[in-house]
């Protein structure tokens, strides 16, 4: 490699001291290998709120699948059954449209909070950092310990006790791997049936066997190895971070008007910042803080309660690392509401009303009326036929009893099928024929009629209009007559 291109790259992070740059990766060594990361442990108000807030999150995600509402887990996403449960409200196949509006409400809010916040989602409630920093990290820590000592073991020779540690390590990653897949199956099979799963041959459900541990194997390598490089590299949200804040979001900074010129204690005219690096050492993505807002810093506030320790050990305020907006660590004013956060706002109300109202518009009952296959319509030496179909799909946890009639129908129209309410069990659909007849004599051309769909249970009424096809009136009537036929 050249002279030239090796001072391009900037030099890995081989010792806790080393300072990262701006321009480039930290977790990138010269050659192009990844370097591993050793962040330390820290202690601060930020720290112990972030572990409450995964522990709920964590305990939310677990405890789903087994918390039943109306027969049903809090959240089921039953697709073999063409069903979706979410805390008692069931949406059917045809019912997915909905998730439009969900799905994009949540982007307006995730817009709109990084306008104020930052890359708040990042660092409190991405599941990256959430399982990485609460579920992995503290095995880690525990079979390896801290920082120092993670990392003389990498550098260690491979001997019986590094081997040891390493095994106990991975395979209680394997463990944490697999109980979480398994936990997201349950989400789609339910509890009780993934039980049955595991107490059956892997082949009895191969689908369902090659997925979890497909999913197990690509957590276990992104949690064991990859880990923030899927920040830093796959996950876009990173870069989209410029296009959604500006100069007054909210995110983790340095006062440089407070803390520069950098100085060891004792130093004269040295600002707050005593150089003591340990907001690099605690970084998870290896980033200096010091630098400014950069793509890999995550907002997880490591450094806020790294820096807060630093100083209230020598004796000065803290706040030198804190979260602000670029112009409240310049010396100006965060505000609040500016064109951006009012656009987002306004977005995200519409999105919501949107989606308040779409949502209630659910029935309990989904229901289609479509033709039979074969001829559109029949003509007989009496009457013109025409036979439907009508599909009722059933939303309830209970039984429900629903009424389908018939309206403005012609005179001389008979009608056979669903001459008596329809009973269907819960969550069950039927399909049914229904067969309109009309006498030539009455028969005028093809007309609109509307099938509807009640129940007493519910007051509500779903109306479907559907066309009677036949041929032309005037050709019978030449039939007829031919026929000697009268009308």
């Amino acid at each position: 490699m050249s002279a030239e291109l090796k001072s391009s790259v900037p030099p890995s992070a081989r010792s806790p001291g080393h300072r990262p740059v701006v321009d480039s990766v930290t977790t990138i060594n010269a050659d192009g290998s990844h370097h591993a990361l050793f962040p330390a442990d820290v202690r601060g108000r930020f720290t112990v709120w972030r572990r409450y807030s995964a522990h709920v999150l964590i305990s939310v995600y677990l405890l789903l699948p087994w918390i039943p509402v109306k027969g049903y887990p809090a959240v089921f996403l039953d697709v073999a059954g063409r069903r979706f449960h979410f805390f008692g409200f069931t949406l059917a196949t045809q019912d997915v449209w909905l998730l439009f509006f969900g799905v994009s409400g949540l982007g307006f809010a995730l817009f709109f909070l990084t306008a104020l916040f930052g890359r708040v989602w990042c660092g409190w409630a991405c599941p990256q950092t959430v399982f990485l920093d609460h579920v992995y990290r503290p095995i880690e820590r525990w079979i390896e310990g801290d920082a120092p000592a993670r990392r003389a073991l990498a550098a260690a020779p491979m001997t019986a006790a590094k081997f040891g540690r390493r095994v106990a390590k991975h395979s209680l990653y394997i463990v944490a791997s697999l109980v979480i897949t398994h936990l997201f199956l349950a989400y789609f099979v339910s509890i009780p049936e993934l039980w049955l799963y595991l107490h059956e041959a892997p082949g009895d459900h191969w689908a369902s066997f090659l997925f979890v541990f497909i999913a197990a194997g690509l957590l276990y390598s992104n949690f064991a190895w990859f880990r923030e490089q899927l920040c830093i590299v796959i996950c876009p949200y990173g870069r989209l971070q410029s296009a959604l804040s500006d100069d007054h979001t909210m995110t983790i900074g340095y006062d440089a008007l407070r803390g520069e010129p950098r100085g060891r204690l004792g130093t004269p005219d040295a600002g707050a910042c005593i150089d003591c690096n340990r907001c690099v050492q605690v970084c998870p993505t290896g980033i200096d803080i010091r630098h400014g807002l950069q793509l890999e810093c995550v907002g997880c506030a490591a450094c806020i309660d790294a820096c807060d320790e630093v100083m209230i050990k020598v004796h000065r305020p803290t706040g030198l690392i804190r979260y602000d907006s670029l112009n409240g660590l310049g010396g100006g004013i965060t505000r609040w509401l500016r064109p951006r956060t009012l656009v987002y706002g306004f977005l995200l109300l519409c999105g919501a009303a949107a989606a308040t109202f779409a949502f209630s518009t659910v029935k309990p009952v989904n229901f289609l009326v479509y033709r039979m296959s074969g001829a559109a319509y029949f003509v007989g030496s009496q009457e013109v036929r025409n036979q439907f179909m009508v599909r009722l799909v059933s939303k309830r946890t209970t039984p429900a009893t629903f009424t389908v009639r018939t309206e403005n129908l012609p005179t001389g129209v008979r009608q056979t099928g669903f001459g008596a309410p329809v009973t269907l069990a819960p969550l069950a659909e039927s399909v049914s024929p229904l067969v309109l007849l009309i006498e030539r004599k009455d028969y005028h051309g093809p007309f609109k009629f509307t099938v509807k769909v009640s129940s007493s249970l519910d007051k509500f009424t779903l109306i479907r209009e559907v066309e009677f096809m036949g041929p032309d009136a005037r050709l019978l009537e030449e039939e007829d007559h031919d026929k000697g036929i009268k009308r």
